[in-house]
């Protein structure tokens, strides 16, 4: 599995919106600038932050983007899935899957382990010790 730009972008923006104090509205136009991304894909990335609920906007003169929680309760595991969606190393440990051999298969406990052990590790992450805070 490999992270894609648009979580590395989600989770830049985020950072950048973390460096700030939860007040401070920031522009998308600000964001782009600072973490040197594409406006236009900028643009789709906020679109999942926010039906993921983890920032939210305000329009007019003193709008912008704000963090919609405390930096410390957003985990790098909550930001990746709301760009991915939830995580599976593969298709066998996806939540819907029915295969027949799944409670027999070593290949797939050794995955499903392999997977817990990442998750974990994005889920100890937070907004706030990636940000520097």
């Amino acid at each position: 599995m490999q992270i894609t730009r648009q979580s590395e972008y989600a989770i830049r923006t985020l950072v950048e919106m973390a460096k700030h104090p939860a007040e401070e509205m920031l522009t998308t136009s600000y964001i782009a600038e600072q973490q040197e991304i594409p406006p236009d894909f900028l643009k789709k990335t906020i679109k999942l932050l926010i039906l993921a609920g983890l920032i939210g906007t305000q329009r007019g003169i003193r709008g912008g983007l704000r963090l919609n929680q405390p930096p410390k309760e957003i985990s790098l595991l909550d930001i990746i899935t709301a760009v991915e969606g939830p995580i599976a190393l593969n298709i066998c440990l996806s939540g819907d899957n029915n295969c027949k051999n799944k409670k027999t298969c070593k290949i797939s406990a050794a995955l499903a382990r392999a997977q817990e052990a990442m998750v974990n590790e994005l889920e100890k992450t937070s907004l706030d010790s990636l940000a520097g805070g």
